[in-house]
């Protein structure tokens, strides 16, 4: 059992911190993470900042552009990362699109993940069919789960096809748009959480896209596993460094 199953099979919902490797400041990578595990968050998404993020919305946009002037690359990403399991021991994972990790090399990538220590990738523009015939033994051979994105509009037939290939947990959007922040969630996309609940699926499935307070955390956790922040996190520690990362998530939790 992985780190990223292990944790999915706590008795307790998960809150997942997504943040973007370089920013506020290029070597704030590593410190991130560690507050982080250390205020209790269970897992983390680490963004590979890109330059046409094609599913962030403004705020993560800006924060990958802000990283990328701070000279954040592939390899500087995972010379932060190289003694990182000395210190965290809760799932870490790479977010990121997959024109840098092809410039970088696919194998190559994967090596370092599972050097350094990531459990798994979101990669939101590789297709299910691609990995399945071009990848799916590499990321396997490396011990690296994939971990697919679902929306509203996903039909069920393609669901279970992502289910019957997933080995982790299924991301699910909350609805048809980019990331970002909102107050609460609307009887639709509710209903889209119960209409996937239902499916009974054998992999647990987290929350993405709008979580950003006590209310939509706890309105995404009733039916799924857990719930990710990314957008909120990203304004909370632009307005206020990383210093009081313990009063963002007490707010949540």
């Amino acid at each position: 059992m992985n780190r990223i199953q292990h944790k999915l099979s706590d008795n307790k919902k998960i809150l997942s911190i997504y943040f973007t490797a370089g920013f506020p400041n290029l070597n704030d990578t590593k410190s991130l993470i560690e507050n982080l595990a250390q205020n209790g968050v269970d897992m983390i998404e680490i963004g590979l900042p890109f330059s046409d993020p094609l599913a962030d919305g403004p705020t993560i946009q800006s924060s990958s552009t802000q990283a990328l002037k701070n000279g954040m690359t592939t390899d500087i990403l995972f010379i932060q990362l190289k003694d990182i399991r000395s210190t965290v021991d809760i799932p870490l994972i790479i977010m990121g699109y997959f024109n840098p990790m092809l410039q970088f090399g696919i194998e190559n990538f994967l090596q370092k993940c599972q050097e350094t220590g990531i459990d798994g990738l979101i990669i939101p523009d590789l297709p299910l069919e691609i990995y399945l015939s071009e990848y799916k033994e590499l990321f396997e051979n490396y011990g690296i789960a994939m971990i697919f994105l679902i929306t509203p509009q996903t039909s069920e037939e393609r669901i279970r096809l992502i289910d019957a290939n997933s080995n982790a947990f299924i991301y699910m959007v909350s609805s048809a748009s980019v990331t970002g922040s909102r107050d609460s969630f609307d009887d639709i996309q509710l209903g889209y959480f119960e209409r996937i609940a239902a499916m009974n699926l054998k992999n647990p499935q987290i929350i993405g896209f709008g979580i950003s307070n006590k209310r939509t955390f706890e309105q995404a956790v009733k039916h799924q596993k857990g719930a990710i922040i990314g957008s909120s996190f990203i304004q909370f520690i632009s307005k206020n460094g990383t210093d009081n990362i313990r009063n963002f998530i007490r707010n949540i939790l």
